[in-house]
């Protein structure tokens, strides 16, 4: 139980890179590993905080992301606590940082088969889940849903 743990956090570790490079590879700069905020008094830590200059006489663009391997063998109990974990970051977000967009990062094996079930569609479609759908084997983000 305690390797298949180690296990679990090391390949954690491993995604939360991986995005961090699709990320960079699509110009945008990591600005925050972890992107920390303070609500009254609660303290919330997601994964990254990224931003992109569009153009020179615009603004960037900003965002944050939370990273998700949904790796036990339940993905709706991963579903759960991802979904919950998003709805308080963007709580958090919308009051501190009204600018920024909150993505969930999921990889692309996840996103092809749990994702494309009619109860998890509905769930991102009325939550309004942002999605980056990442593939951890080439680094890459292959889709950004909005």
């Amino acid at each position: 139980m305690a390797v298949f743990g180690f296990c679990r956090c090391l390949l954690s570790y491993i995604f939360h890179e991986t995005v961090k490079q699709a990320l960079q590879k699509e110009n945008w700069v990591v600005t925050d590993d972890p992107l920390k905020l303070k609500f009254g008094n609660i303290n919330f830590q997601i994964d990254l905080g990224a931003e992109r200059v569009l153009a020179a006489e615009r603004a960037g663009e900003k965002i944050a992301v939370e990273i998700k391997s949904f790796l036990n063998p339940s993905a709706i109990t991963d579903f759960y606590a991802a979904l919950g974990q998003f709805l308080s970051y963007r709580l958090a977000i919308e009051a501190i940082e009204p600018d920024r967009f909150l993505y969930m990062a999921v990889p692309l094996d996840t996103y092809q088969t749990f994702f494309q079930y009619e109860f998890t569609q509905t769930a991102i479609e009325r939550y309004e889940v942002l999605l980056i759908v990442y593939d951890p084997a080439n680094e890459v983000i292959v889709q950004w849903t909005k």
